[in-house]
């Protein structure tokens, strides 16, 4: 086995791999915005249908497109649908990977910021008013944030250049069992606090009358996109897989730990929300300025602030990271580059688009596209119109064209616990449930419906 085809060493990795990928800020910083929007538990128990009535098909797709071809996201529809416009989706993936890369690498670079404003006491100011003027300062300068992206960017090369297992298994098998650690730890204090009770109400406790067509197509939104789906990163990683990895239990466990993540940040964020009197449906500027001023307040201040942005660092650097591979196994498969000549390719690409994304926000903020800055555009490209549309390509692919042949074999597991019934059922909502409800999520993300 070379290099540029290596395998996952071990079923502990391919699930610290695969949960890493779908684990991000859309965990721990969107679920809770979501909930808090759309009222808490309603929007949980609708999140969950879409996770697994959308989620895993759409997973177990990719990871049969992946295990089956062995190749990177456009070489596999090269090989499966030779001469066919299918292929398109490999280079949507890349793109969009690019682009995310970018944006998200400047958001990640502000949990470094957190972190080291957190170890500081964020200069004696407690105030939401004030941590909002600091953040808006911080945000907006010329090069701080620019520096926090180059050094996380720089922290991604030196993982991703020691390969699949020594890199990127030997660091999710580190990171993702941290990551759970510490989000034990917060979900313990809050629930010792005094408006756990509230909180968790709020979280668990649906009030379907707030249940509207916005919800529902947020709970799909949601679902969709915090698997990380239709980029083409579960076709790299399962390209790794060995043959022996039940693909269907695989995306089962990687939807619910990527599941359960969220709902730990629900039980971490709302009853802190509601114990300081704050606003669940506060938005992204809960984790960077509302939530900053809770742990303030909270004894041990800075160990928790600290703690929380370790652990929003973990979340992005685990998705950037699968991000990343996405490019490099492209340029290693296709153009026969060394792993480290395609990782330093990638992450340079990144370090100047990411550093005029970051700037984004200050000096060239009137740079702007369609009333648009980079940073927002690239979030709109790739969110908005390359994920949805791949997320829909990939599930039609393996719904309607894929050889129904390679579909069971890839699915059927030698235990026996994979049933014909439930390769039906990924089936029919491969072929008719999961385009449907990510074309009206793509709809809904252009406001044309």
């Amino acid at each position: 086995m070379t290099e540029k085809r290596a395998q996952f060493a071990t079923r502990l990795g391919v699930i610290a791999t695969t949960v890493g990928s779908a684990v991000g800020l859309g965990n721990i910083w969107r679920f809770p915005f979501e909930a808090g929007v759309h009222g808490g538990g309603a929007f949980l128990l609708i999140d969950l249908f879409f996770i697994f009535i959308i989620g895993v098909p759409v997973v177990c797709a990719e990871f049969i497109i992946g295990r089956h071809t062995g190749l990177n996201v456009r070489g596999a529809f090269r090989v499966l649908a030779p001469g066919k416009p299918w292929g398109i989706v490999g280079y949507l993936g890349i793109i969009a990977s690019i682009l995310i890369l970018s944006f998200y690498s400047v958001v990640a670079g502000w949990t470094l910021e957190y972190i080291y404003q957190s170890l500081t006491g964020f200069g004696g100011v407690s105030s939401i008013a004030g941590l909002h003027s600091q953040f808006d300062g911080f945000a907006t300068s010329n090069w701080r944030p620019a520096m926090w992206t180059l050094i996380f960017l720089a922290i991604n090369y030196f993982i991703l250049a020691r390969g699949v297992q020594k890199g990127i298994e030997k660091m999710s098998n580190i990171m993702m069992p941290l990551l759970f650690v510490i989000l034990i730890v917060f979900c313990i204090n809050s629930l010792r606090m005094p408006g756990a009770a509230e909180g968790l109400s709020f979280l668990f406790k649906p009030d379907f009358s707030q249940v509207t067509p916005s919800v529902m197509l947020g709970a799909m939104g949601q679902a969709f996109f915090s698997l990380s789906l239709g980029l083409g990163c579960l076709i790299t990683y399962s390209s790794y897989f060995k043959q022996e990895t039940p693909l269907l239990r695989t995306a089962g466990i990687m939807a619910s730990l990527d599941t359960l993540v969220a709902i730990l940040a629900g039980i971490i964020i709302f009853p802190a929300v509601f114990t300081f009197g704050m606003e669940p449906a506060a938005g992204p500027k809960l984790v960077f300025e509302i939530l900053p001023s809770i742990f303030m307040r909270m004894p041990g201040s800075m160990l928790w602030s600290v703690l929380f942005f370790i652990l929003l660092f973990l979340a992005s650097l685990s998705s950037t990271i699968s991000m990343s591979e996405i490019t490099i196994a492209y340029m290693t498969d296709e153009f026969g580059f060394s792993r480290r000549k395609a990782t330093g390719c990638n992450i340079v690409v990144a370090m100047v688009l990411g550093t005029l994304c970051a700037l984004s926000f200050g000096m060239i903020s009137d740079w702007t596209v369609c009333g648009l800055t980079l940073f927002n555009l690239f979030d709109y490209l790739s969110s908005n119109i390359i994920l949805p549309i791949g997320g829909m390509i990939i599930s039609v692919f393996v719904g309607w064209v894929l050889d129904r042949s390679v579909v069971r074999r890839e699915l059927m597991t030698d235990d026996g616990s994979v049933r014909p019934w439930m390769i039906r059922l990924v089936t029919i909502c491969l072929r008719y449930i999961a385009p449907a409800c990510i074309g009206l999520v793509f709809l809904f993300g252009l406001g044309l419906w």
